[in-house]
């Protein structure tokens, strides 16, 4: 049994919080009203219907419960769209913009103890790492189910090694919550990772019991969600619920991916925090074979449920980069272990190469950002006032090379201002003018709403584009879905069709093929048009 150290000072804890709320800023910084696009579409609309039609055990689509999700993570946003007035990005944004400000909280409560050198470093090596910033400016369930992870993990070595209280009902409540926002993976996870730091304490007993009582907490969620999928959709629900929630991410039958594409794919999904602690996990393995300390033993528990998740999350055929953000916190932890008080020349080495890195981080995104503006078809807006405040933060980048002091936590602090400033004012802008579908869809609707008929949208997909066409209305719609240019002869008018101008050639062979658009615009990076069958068309 590890032996409990002196319980982190009041403030400590204090620190944490004010570090938690910095970061909760800055994940929320210019959320506003900007446009809906991507994947944030899908948890938006489900909002939308939610609160007109009120809470259900599930999300709905047109109407209809979305078997892939409990309603956990909507009842969230819906929270906030009240206090908001409205559905906004700023209201489905908060529910992650909360989890990572915990992840940063928890991190440095975790850390702090040890060094704070090292705790500011590893929060610094997070926001850095790519797959975090786009997570935490989106609805990102993984991202919620990181916090919970890291929860469950701190709480779990804060009883053993800062004297707190074992708090084992809160660790399963942890686990239900886990459940509840991302299904059974969100409780395995969790669990997982904690259960590999009772294997390594040596605490044989507490993990057995830990883990049976996650198994039979696990079985009776599962039993509670069909129970609720059969009351909510019946027996055909029920079994899309498993093959959604379950035997679709096992069976490779929701997309798959290779054994080892975790493996190879994070060390740019996840960079810094993944390439980084490849290369001081090798540092130490090379380096000086020192006496085991706190943090050392930290190092190896870190690593341990990083490593875990990696392979856990391998064995499902089923494979998507934000998956493995429950293990980004750890390898975080990981990659800014050389700037603890630690010897061996490895280490000094990516000290001194991290460091180097936060120094050249404004004036590369300087230069990334020249060489978009001259790529790109769009002009990147507001370019003149970024590159004024990246150059400022490489000046002062440049000045903390004398001051030896303030060095390596302001070198990381400005890296992180440039990189979220880069991303923030200059990439976000970008995307959402180039992947906008509010034009086209509130210009359509219009057209709609002068000429009332029914709405036909053409192979768009019902989980896909056309979900990106619903969100951007403000009511309900049934449209009517096809995929053969034949099926859409077959619709008698008057009705409006939606589809991508490509698809105009396919309808060469039917009556239709006499239409003129009536609308034509750009639609999430594609050229969109919309046709209006007048009431005399026949099959």
């Amino acid at each position: 049994m590890p032996r409990a150290s002196t319980a982190p000072s009041s403030t400590l804890h204090w620190q944490a919080w004010g570090l938690g709320l910095l970061a909760l800023l800055l994940f929320c910084a210019g959320a506003g009203q900007v446009t809906v696009i991507g994947f944030d579409s899908r948890f938006v609309l489900f909002a939308k219907e939610m609160l007109r039609h009120g809470p259900g055990f599930f999300p709905t689509t047109y109407g209809q419960p979305y078997a892939d999700y409990s309603s956990a993570s909507t009842l969230l946003i819906d929270l906030f769209a009240l206090a908001c007035g409205r559905v906004t990005t700023l209201a489905a944004w908060l529910p992650t913009a909360i989890a990572g400000a915990l992840i940063v909280n928890f991190m440095y409560r975790l850390l702090a103890p040890c060094s704070k050198t090292w705790a500011l470093t590893s929060i610094a090596l997070l926001l850095l790492s790519s797959t975090f910033i786009t997570e935490t400016r989106a609805v990102s369930l993984d991202l919620m189910l990181a916090a919970i992870a890291l929860a469950v993990f701190y709480l779990g070595y804060a009883h053993d090694h800062f004297a707190a209280p074992r708090r084992l009902w809160l660790i399963l409540a942890l686990l239900v919550a886990g459940f509840a926002i991302r299904g059974p993976i969100g409780l395995v996870i969790p669990c997982g990772m904690l259960c590999s730091y009772y294997l390594l304490e040596g605490q044989w007993r507490r993990m057995l019991i830990f883990g049976s009582s996650a198994l039979l907490l696990l079985l009776a969620c599962v039993a509670l969600l069909l129970w609720l999928a059969r009351l909510s959709g019946g027996p055909a629900f029920m079994l899309e619920v498993i093959r959604m929630q379950f035997t679709g991410r096992m069976d490779g039958s929701e997309g798959s991916s290779g054994v080892l594409y975790y493996f190879s794919s994070s060390l740019g999904n996840y960079a810094l925090a993944y390439p980084l602690a490849i290369l001081t996990w090798l540092a130490v393995w090379l380096g000086p074979r020192e006496q085991q300390d706190p943090a050392r033993r930290l190092l190896v528990l870190c690593s341990a449920a990083a490593l875990l998740v990696l392979i856990g999350l391998s064995i499902p055929q089923a494979k998507k980069a934000r998956y493995l953000l429950p293990m980004l916190p750890m390898l975080a932890i990981v990659a800014a272990y050389p700037f603890h008080n630690v010897q061996g020349r490895g280490l000094a080495w990516l000290r001194q190469g991290i460091q180097g890195l936060w120094l050249l981080t404004p004036g590369l995104l300087i230069t990334a950002l020249l060489v978009a503006q001259r790529r790109f078809a769009e002009p990147l807006t507001g370019l003149s006032p970024l590159l004024v405040l990246l150059g400022v933060l490489q000046l002062a980048a440049l000045g903390l090379l004398r001051m030896p002091r303030w060095r390596t936590g302001g070198l990381a602090l400005g890296a992180v201002l440039a990189v979220w400033s880069a991303y923030i004012l200059g990439f976000e802008p970008l995307a959402r003018q180039i992947y906008d579908t509010r034009t086209f869809s509130m210009a359509a609707w219009k057209l709609i709403e002068q000429d009332p008929a029914p709405v036909v949208l053409h192979h768009m997909g019902k989980d896909a584009k056309a979900i990106k066409f619903m969100v951007d209305l403000d009511q309900d719609l049934q449209p009517l879905f096809t995929e053969r240019p034949e099926a859409l002869a077959a619709i008698p008018g008057p009705a409006w069709v939606i589809m991508d101008q490509g698809e105009l050639a396919t309808l060469k062979a039917t009556p239709l093929a006499r239409l003129a658009p009536v609308l034509s615009g750009r639609f999430d990076k594609n050229d969109f048009v919309m046709l209006h069958l007048p009431g005399t068309t026949q099959p």
